[in-house]
Order: C-alpha cells, then sequence, then structure tokens
C-alpha cells in the first residue's frame, strides 16, 4: 500500500520544528509521504522545502494550495525551489479554494473556476513542457521574459484537488492526478476514479493517480466518544461549503464528520483497504488534532505497518 499522513503544526513551542519533528516520528514509523495544506500562518510550498531538507528520506506535499489569490509563475518558481532543495521529492498540491474564504480574505471573487483552473495548469504544464509560457487567457496572462528552469529541479508531480466532472476533466487532461478529501468510497469509485481516468485517456495521458485523504486516526476506546465530538465540530465547516455538500451526499451520508474514520486499528485499516478497492492508488490519513500524542504515534504505526 502507498500511504501518507498529513501533518499539522503543534500549538506551542516552534510550529516549522514541529512539524519536521512529526515528519521523523511518520518516517521511522515506516511512512514515506507527508503533506499539509495551505494556511494563512505559514507557506505550504516553504514548508515542504524545510521539511524536505531537514527529512531527506521522505516525500512532501501541499494539499493544497489554492490558485484564485496567485499567479502560476510565482507558483512554479515556488515549486522548483522546494524541488530543488528537497533533491526532487516535492510534490504539488493546488485547489480551487472556496468562495467563502477566497472572496473575503483576498477580495477577489471566485468566478468561473473550472476555466482558471484550465489556464493555471496551462501555463504550469507549458513552464514544465517547455520551459518558458506566453500565454493570454480570460483569467491569465503569463509571459515569461526569460526561460524559467532552475537547476537541480525537475518539474514536480501536478495534482489537483478535484472533485466536480468540470475540474476532474481538467485534471485529467493537464494535471498528474488528483487530490479528493471527504470523498468516500462510493464517490471515488463510481464518480471520480471514472471521470478523471477518462478525460486522461482522451488527452493521451498516463492514467492518473488518485491520491484520496481519508481523515481518521487509531483512538483507543475510552477516547472514541470524545474524537467524534471533536470531529463534528471540525468538519462542521465543510458542511457549509457546496463542493464538499455534493461529494457527502454522494456517498449517501448528510455530515462531513459522518466520514471521519475513528476506532481501533483494524477499523481503520479496513477503511484504508476500502478506499485502495475503490481506485484510490493512494491513501492519505488527515488525523487533524482529532486526538492526542499517543493517538497519533499508534495512526503512525499501523500506517507503517500497513506501507511496509
Amino acid at each position: 500500500m502507498s500511504l501518507g499522513v498529513v501533518l499539522y503544526p503543534p500549538e506551542s513551542g516552534n510550529a516549522v520544528d514541529g512539524v519536521v519533528a512529526h515528519a521523523r516520528e511518520a518516517r521511522d514509523a515506516g511512512l514515506r509521504s507527508v503533506w499539509w495544506g495551505q494556511r494563512f500562518d505559514y507557506d505550504g510550498i516553504g514548508l515542504a522545502a524545510v521539511v524536505g531538507r531537514e527529512v531527506p528520506d521522505v516525500r512532501v506535499g501541499t494539499s493544497a494550495v489554492p490558485i484564485f489569490e496567485r499567479h502560476p509563475i510565482l507558483v512554479n518558481a515556488q515549486a522548483q525551489t522546494a524541488q530543488a532543495a528537497t533533491g526532487g521529492r516535492f510534490q504539488l498540491g493546488l485547489a480551487l479554494g472556496a468562495p467563502a474564504i477566497v472572496e473575503p480574505a483576498f477580495g477577489l471573487k471566485h468566478e468561473r473556476p473550472a476555466l482558471r483552473l484550465r489556464e493555471f495548469l496551462t501555463v504550469l504544464r507549458s513552464l514544465a513542457d517547455t520551459g518558458t509560457v506566453d500565454f493570454a487567457g480570460e483569467t491569465i496572462t503569463a509571459r515569461a521574459v526569460r526561460p524559467v528552469p532552475l537547476a537541480g529541479a525537475d518539474p514536480a508531480p501536478l495534482l489537483v484537488a478535484a472533485l466536480g466532472p468540470h475540474a476532474l476533466r481538467v485534471a485529467g487532461e493537464l494535471a498528474d492526478g488528483t487530490l479528493p478529501f471527504l470523498a468516500g468510497p462510493r464517490t471515488l469509485g463510481e464518480h471520480i476514479v471514472p471521470a478523471i481516468t477518462a478525460a486522461a485517456e482522451a488527452a493521451g495521458r498516463p492514467a492518473p493517480r488518485v491520491v484520496a485523504f481519508l481523515p481518521g486516526a487509531v483512538v483507543p476506546a475510552a477516547e472514541l466518544d470524545a474524537a467524534r465530538a471533536t470531529a463534528e465540530e471540525h468538519f462542521a465547516f465543510y458542511d457549509r461549503i457546496p463542493s464538499y455538500q455534493r461529494v457527502v451526499a454522494l456517498e449517501g451520508r448528510e455530515r462531513a464528520a459522518e466520514l471521519v474514520a475513528l476506532g481501533d486499528e483494524d477499523a481503520l485499516a479496513a477503511e484504508i483497504r476500502r478506499y485502495f478497492d475503490a481506485g484510490a492508488t493512494e491513501v492519505v490519513v488527515s488525523q487533524s488534532d482529532l486526538a492526542g500524542d499517543a493517538a497519533r504515534r499508534r495512526t503512525f504505526a499501523l500506517l507503517g505497518e500497513l506501507a511496509g
């Protein structure tokens, strides 16, 4: 099994040092893939460069950097820097972001998202394939006045957190795969995997990676009720976002928290296998802060055992 884990900065001490320490824990448990999102308090690509250099035998990835408030030439430069710093172990994950965050935070209109994604990926693909770009689209203009390849940086794998049919089609045509979150096994098998695979085949591209992000943790029975209550609180945010409402409904659930896998080692292992059976090529467990340090170590130990 190809397995990874999402890491989160600790609430005390130095945040970057804490992520590096957790990456070493994951590595020592047998995992070779660590991920994190983009937040307002740290830069995801910059963090990948630091962690990947400090922990040289794990792959590092972003899941995911929103594109509306960024320009693809600058994102490409960041990605190349992280790729060179990590010796080729960086994976660039991008996302459309939610209008409820993008619009009030940056004063931008979250309009024509599928077109924005297509043009953003078109620029990144041109930069990766040719080392330059001359593109004038409807939402993006990108012209590199000089070649952009960085010595020591091969193009990083390009993945998109796509959930809807339009975004999946664009990802299949222009990216290397998708990073679905809160898309359960039924949704993966019946909607996401067929859609992105068909788009990749039609575009003559290789079979896409499907890196499924599964929220969950190994939690002792005595702490299970508290962990479920925490999940209900933390995942209520996704119940207000239409794209997540859709995939939760496709799974036959009413709330995002119902897709959080909590229980003992056997329960989490069984849920992971369901995602692989549905067509995921990789599964990344997103533990968040659903439980404490002991639960994190047990989760890492299980994932390392399954990966081995």
